[in-house]
């Protein structure tokens, strides 16, 4: 289960921008990916602190979810995995066998038709009600092995999202088949990954012949505006209030969904009367984390003004957080291999600008925070707020894009030049093997020196300045003027002496420029531009 959460997480990440680029309904406010990546980040947090149990993980699971859930999608899916948590919660219920998966996901499409106040065909609940059928029909052939179900749900979905321009017209119109079925569909495929190894077939990029959110759905020349509102927030109320809040909700706007279970509930509502909306909420319970949105999609978006500039940097040690906080960078520590949360980012942008109206650079400076930097970014679009990534995947690249920003120069040519300052940095690092592993450089065994090139194990030595000697030079063969070398834990002294003469032995013309970054695990990470 926990495999799957973060199997799911990781797929979503690499779709996300995929299916926001389909999301032209209920809204065309090309979001939903981003929410049901945000969505399924809280579902995973919570899981990894579950007890080690599938009841317990399973009921974190739909926790984490519900109260970390974003947008239409992002409810119905956290709903869906609450009915989950449900079956696996039973006692004696385990998943050696495709039994309880099929019923899990039989429970799970039950219960997003109940979240939803006017169910419409053609969306993520087609999508569930296939792929639940499919495995219920599966689980009862003589064979109901749990890969067989997986499979035969995942395979479903992807033929029940194929049809759903057939079943809404403005999926039709726009060339598109529904944003949050595609999210479903690939949650599906992570838990057939997981259990077998097999990776689903990649997608064409292109989803359809318009543009994506259609200009006919955006401009209004053919239909009437929705609701200005996008109203959400957590609610804590015993059931039997729910009934009433649904009607209130349903009479003042349309897309309602009200997911959870017992005392605490996940509200959506789009709406013109947002006040109304959140009263209905207190006459029901308690309301809290009330989200008030804008929706621009349906009503044009308000005009731009100047904005100053934030920049939020990831740092893997204190001696490199000091280096980014002097180039003017809100930094956020993280431990070298540590993926940070969105909510990290979100939260060190809101120290950098307390009136959140400034302009937005994220540099992730490691290679698996670079996906949940764009959530971030796109989160911050959604609050009409300009945000851009930098795709660093190395802290020495963040270094460099950092020494070529001007706060003063406009966004888009400030990114450009960060970009590429960072593009042209090529990344090393010398650390020492834990354990016997197979790397692209043969086989190492614990106290090994390792070089590592771009992201991949190219040298294995004995000698921390051998090993870092042999790395600056693979670096320095295409070229380059300026070698960094960042100290860090296990760097003893001379040694980064001790590759800076080699530098100026064997390469004259590049510059070599120290720095103590503190980092652990890496005693040298190393950069050339």
């Amino acid at each position: 289960m926990l495999r799957w959460c973060r199997a799911g997480l990781d797929a979503l990440a690499a779709a996300r921008e995929e299916i926001d680029a389909l999301n032209v309904y209920p809204v065309p406010d090309g979001d939903t990916g981003t929410n049901l990546y945000l969505t399924m980040e809280a579902a995973v947090q919570h899981a990894e602190a579950a007890a080690p149990d599938l009841g317990s993980t399973a009921d974190a699971v739909a926790r984490g979810a519900l109260l970390g859930a974003r947008g239409n999608s992002g409810i119905i899916v956290a709903q869906m995995l609450r009915g989950v948590a449900d079956v696996l919660s039973r006692p004696g219920t385990t998943l050696a066998d495709g039994t309880a998966l099929a019923a899990a996901l039989g429970h799970a499409a039950d219960e997003a038709k109940r979240a939803v106040a006017d169910p419409v065909e053609g969306t993520i609940l087609t999508v569930a009600q296939a792929a639940a059928d499919a495995a219920q029909q599966a689980a009862r052939n003589t064979i109901s092995t749990l890969p067989a179900v997986a499979l035969a749900a995942a395979a479903a979905a992807h033929e029940a999202l194929d049809r759903t321009p057939e079943q809404l017209d403005v999926l039709r119109r726009a060339g598109v088949v529904d944003a949050g079925g595609r999210g479903l569909t690939v949650l599906l495929d992570a838990f057939d990954t997981v259990l077998t190894g097999r990776r689903p077939l990649p997608r064409p990029r292109t989803v359809g012949a318009h543009t994506v959110p259609a200009p006919a759905l955006t401009s209004g020349d053919s239909e009437e505006p929705g609701p200005a509102y996008e109203v959400m927030y957590l609610l804590d109320a015993p059931q039997r209030n729910t009934a009433q809040l649904k009607e209130t909700l349903a009479n003042l706007g349309d897309s309602l969904v009200v997911s959870g279970a017992g005392q605490e509930w996940n509200v959506h509502v789009h709406t013109d009367d947002a006040g109304a909306a959140i009263e209905a909420g207190i006459a029901a319970g308690r309301p809290h984390r009330i989200s008030v949105t804008y929706l621009p999609a349906q009503h044009g978006s308000r005009p731009d003004t100047p904005h100053k500039r934030v920049i939020v940097a990831f740092a893997a040690g204190d001696g490199l957080a000091e280096l980014f906080a002097e180039a003017g960078a809100v930094v956020v520590a993280t431990a070298t291999g540590h993926r940070p949360s969105t909510g990290e980012m979100l939260a060190a942008v809101d120290r950098g600008d307390t009136g959140r109206t400034s302009d937005v650079v994220i540099l992730p400076n490691e290679r698996d925070a670079v996906p949940v930097a764009e959530a971030a970014a796109a989160e911050l679009r959604t609050h009409h707020r300009r945000a851009a990534v930098i795709p660093t995947v190395a802290q020495v690249q963040g270094l460099a894009a950092l020494a070529v920003h001007e706060p003063n120069r406009a966004f888009d040519a400030d990114v450009v030049a960060m970009t590429s300052a960072a593009g042209q940095t090529r990344h090393g690092a010398v650390t020492v093997a834990a354990k016997e592993a197979v790397t692209m450089a043969g086989v190492c065994k614990p106290g090994d020196v390792l070089g590592v090139v771009d992201g991949d194990f190219a040298v294995i030595g004995a000698d921390l300045l051998d090993v870092a000697i042999e790395v600056v030079a693979r670096m320095l063969a295409a070229g380059g003027e300026l070698v960094t070398v960042v100290t860090g834990d296990g760097a003893g002294p001379g040694l980064a002496d001790g590759v800076a003469r080699a530098v100026r032995r064997g390469h004259p013309e590049a510059d070599t420029v120290v720095y103590r970054g503190g980092q652990p695990r890496y005693p040298l990470l190393l950069g050339v531009e």
